[in-house]
């Protein structure tokens, strides 16, 4: 797993309060673990400043995943 990856995770992990191994890449935002809109909003802000990036409201809104997301950040940074 790559340095972003890992990073992604600790964001993820700290938002929904969970250890970072238990969260699979293929888990879905949504619907495993639990995201609404709000925080999905509050993800992107922590991504933004964890990598130092800018996310629009269009990638964060079609990335489903949290391969989706680790993939979003490769392509940003």
């Amino acid at each position: 797993m790559s340095d972003k990856a890992k990073r992604v995770r600790k964001v993820l992990a700290a938002k929904f309060d969970m250890n970072e191994a238990d969260l699979v890449p293929e888990a879905s935002i949504v619907s495993d673990l639990g995201a609404n809109s709000l925080d999905i909003v509050e993800i992107a802000m922590a991504l933004e400043k964890e990598f130092d990036i800018e996310i629009s409201d269009e990638d964060i809104e079609s990335t489903k995943t949290l391969r989706g997301l680790e993939q979003l950040i490769d392509e940003k940074t």
